[in-house]
């Protein structure tokens, strides 16, 4: 076995505020992928809590309490990535570098109605489905 096997890679999910696309997906990492990576979430600025309504969702729809294990963070109060997930940059996209980077491009749902939410939960779902394989199939 080589080294690597026994770390894994440090995802980073970021967008501005780290409220709400972010804390689902690093929710969602946690949940379908914690085998393969670690899920980290992480914004620009920060919020005084998570969107209350990708908290009610994602509890309804997987049973993960977000508020009970996740808060707004800057991206210097998570580790050094070795992948960086923009969720959806438009204007002030945060900077941040790592050996892999990809834009998601998700619509920020706030403010709109739960049929927006589960469109965006469905996406971010399937994406962290598939970046777990493709990060399994490197460490292969």
């Amino acid at each position: 076995m080589s080294q690597t096997s026994h770390t894994k890679p440090k995802v980073a999910f970021v967008c501005v505020h780290n409220s709400c696309r972010s804390q689902m997906a690093e929710a969602l990492g946690k949940h379908f992928a914690s085998d393969v990576f670690e899920s980290y979430s992480a914004g620009t600025e920060r919020k005084n809590q998570i969107n209350q309504d990708a908290v009610r969702l994602i509890k309804a729809r997987y049973g993960i309490n977000m508020e009970d294990t996740q808060y707004s963070k800057l991206i210097s109060d998570i580790p050094q990535p070795d992948v960086v997930i923009f969720m959806g940059c438009n204007v002030s996209c945060p900077t941040l570098t790592a050996p892999h980077c990809e834009n998601w491009g998700l619509d920020d749902p706030t403010g709109k109605p739960d049929a927006e939410f589960h469109a965006i939960i469905d996406q971010i779902e399937q994406k962290v489905q598939q970046l777990r394989q493709t990060l399994q199939n490197q460490k292969g």
